[in-house]
């Protein structure tokens, strides 16, 4: 017969089960703070400027390891699109210009001018 093994099924929102700590070793690196007060973190007592740098640092970045994952068009490609843009505009002006016109004509009669 095979031999039976546990299965442990974790879910999306679930994360893998952790080795447990001794309590000794928790209480050690407890931080022993002041009645009604919380401890500082260490990130609170750094200067503002240095957390505002850090910030802009890491917004460009994740934005240059963005622009490395877009796949830029060919310059083949890019001819095409910008002449499919032209194309379109010029279009869609006619198209503007005609019923421009074709309103100014029926005022003109409306008003009798």
């Amino acid at each position: 017969m095979a031999e039976k093994t546990k299965v442990t099924r974790i879910k999306a929102t679930e994360t893998a089960p952790k080795a447990k700590k001794s309590t000794e070793a928790a209480k050690s690196k407890a931080v022993k703070a002041k009645p009604g007060k919380a401890p500082r973190a260490h990130k609170e007592r750094k200067n503002w400027l240095v957390r505002a740098l850090l910030g802009i640092g890491g917004y460009f970045k994740g934005a240059w390891t963005e622009l490395r994952l877009v796949r830029w068009p060919t310059r083949r490609a890019t001819w095409g699109l910008t002449l499919a843009v032209i194309l379109f505009s010029a279009f869609f002006v006619v198209v503007i210009l005609l019923l421009d016109a074709g309103f100014k004509y029926l005022f003109e009669i409306i008003i009798g001018k």
